[in-house]
């Protein structure tokens, strides 16, 4: 105890009183996620300005041997940005002060910022410039840079311009003995030796913790056509994005897919929703075209590949958006999913993902394996479909979750029969969320010996005494516990 008052006075010497957080009343909101799922005590909660006073936290936390967990916006859906129930509180470094956009760079289309720069702000200071950050995410309004990198955050741009590690030019990173790595380089050409920003990028905030990025930018599409349409099955969804991807190349920005339970569960639990079709229909996607210029083409071709793809029986009904509002409103539904799903019940949230062409087949097996371990439950799908990452949901009510003699035993077999569909058609069970807590044991289940022993050894050569978020990413085998001796 006297260790940890040491630590706390020391920090508050360092970084100011009103930069660490001790008082319960203070500390909830860091703790828990924000679905509720998980919550754990911490030592304290540090809210640096700078890189400068991260360097120093981490410093001290390394001294009196306290775990230190990085914490961006706390979007996590796998735990990986609160503590774990295990070893000594840790030390809750969270970023949202370090929000400053350092600079932008038109000419070159990169920009850099701090890591606790909320991600709709950086789109925003990069539309600016006419410039577009290409990461775009449901929880884009509260999520953070720094957590976005550290899970490699995908979302619904992935089909153009690819997950954020593909965004990504250079970093600065505070590592576990509190020294700076500064890579802010804006090139896109460098080859002196290992791209050691990879390392990081994905890591969960197990090998350093990320203080700024320098960030790369595209031209901003300034014109844009919209669809909602119903396909004629899940056979006909995959056949109807072949005919756009044909069509229309590097104009296809978006192809995302629901199922009917989606968006029943969004017209019923967010205000102002609504079904854009007549009648609901098993399958719903959204098609996006963008561009920089040449909107009544894109329009008109948007609407020539529909019209081929009516003709060939594969689209039930369909509507275009009309204007910009329209766009917007559509796209609210889309990225309304989380919301609804929070105040429906309890999904049992997957990330898997697959070939695009084995996407039908994953559903269809997947649907079958979770209903002979719970029949007739609802699933709930939601899908980058181009991209081939499908959210693949079974869904409880609350009531019929409290009902469950073993709900935790249940969920774990729920995700494993999921996930072990996508492994036997070469996916993966993470995407774009990460691993946090939730997918440790998947970890342990599906990587390979090689593979845990690489990771463990690049964790070993970075972080010795496993003080960076321990708990996440990786499996415990062979890893120090902190606490724990």
């Amino acid at each position: 105890m006297n260790g940890v008052v040491t630590l706390i006075a020391a920090l508050q010497a360092e970084l100011g009183s009103d930069a660490v957080l001790t008082a319960q009343s203070d500390l909830d909101g860091f703790t828990e996620d924000w679905r509720g799922r998980y919550k754990a005590p911490a030592t304290c909660v540090v809210q640096p300005s700078n890189t400068a006073q991260v360097s120093a936290a981490v410093r001290l936390c390394a001294a009196h041997g306290v775990p230190i967990l990085p914490q961006g916006g706390n979007t996590s859906l796998c735990g990986g940005a609160v503590p774990a129930n295990k070893g000594i509180p840790p030390v809750i470094v969270n970023l949202s002060r370090m929000r400053r956009i350092r600079y932008v760079d038109a000419a070159n289309n990169s920009m850099e910022v701090e890591a606790g720069c909320v991600l709709k702000a950086v789109q925003d200071a990069a539309a600016a410039e006419q410039r577009l950050y290409a990461v775009s995410l449901g929880a884009e309004g509260s999520c953070q840079i720094g957590g976005n990198l550290a899970t490699n955050a995908g979302g619904t741009a992935v089909l153009r311009y690819g997950n954020t590690r593909d965004n990504v030019l250079g970093l600065e990173v505070v590592l576990a003995d509190g020294s700076v790595w500064n890579g802010l380089r804006a090139l896109r050409k460098d080859n002196t030796g290992l791209d050691l920003k990879h390392l990081f990028i994905g890591s969960e905030g197990t090998l350093g913790i990320i203080t700024a990025a320098t960030l790369k930018l595209h031209p901003l599409p300034t014109h844009h056509a919209l669809a909602w349409f119903a396909p004629a099955d899940l056979a006909a969804t995959l056949r109807i994005l072949g005919l756009f991807q044909a069509a229309c190349g590097s104009r296809l920005a978006a192809f995302e897919m629901i199922n009917r339970r989606q968006l029943e569960l969004v017209v019923e639990h967010v205000p102002n929703r609504r079904n854009p079709l007549g009648q609901l229909h098993e399958w719903h996607v959204l098609v996006e075209l963008a561009d920089t210029g040449g909107g009544d083409q894109m329009e008109a071709l948007l609407q020539q590949t529909l019209e081929q793809a009516a003709a060939d029986g594969l689209i039930l009904d369909a509507v275009l958006a009309a204007n910009d509002t329209q766009r917007a409103t559509l796209w609210e539904i889309r990225h309304s999913v989380s919301e609804a799903n929070k105040k429906a019940g309890v999904g049992l949230t997957t990330d898997c993902a697959v070939p695009v062409s084995a996407v039908q087949a994953f559903i269809e097996q997947a649907t079958r394996a979770v209903r002979a371990i719970v029949p007739g439950l609802d699933i709930v799908v939601v899908a980058h479909l181009g991209d081939g990452n499908v959210h693949f949901i079974p869904f409880f009510t609350f009531d019929a979750w409290r009902a469950l003699a073993d709900s935790d035993a249940t969920g774990a077999a729920l995700r494993r029969c999921v996930n072990d569909v996508a492994y036997t058609l070469y996916g993966s069970f993470s995407a774009e969320h990460g691993v946090g807590q939730t997918g440790l044991a998947e970890m342990a289940h599906y990587k390979s010996p090689t593979e845990l022993a690489l990771m463990h050894a690049v964790k070993q050569a970075l972080d010795p005494r496993n003080l960076l978020n321990p708990g996440r990413l990786l499996p415990r085998h062979s890893l120090p516990d902190p606490g724990l001796d």
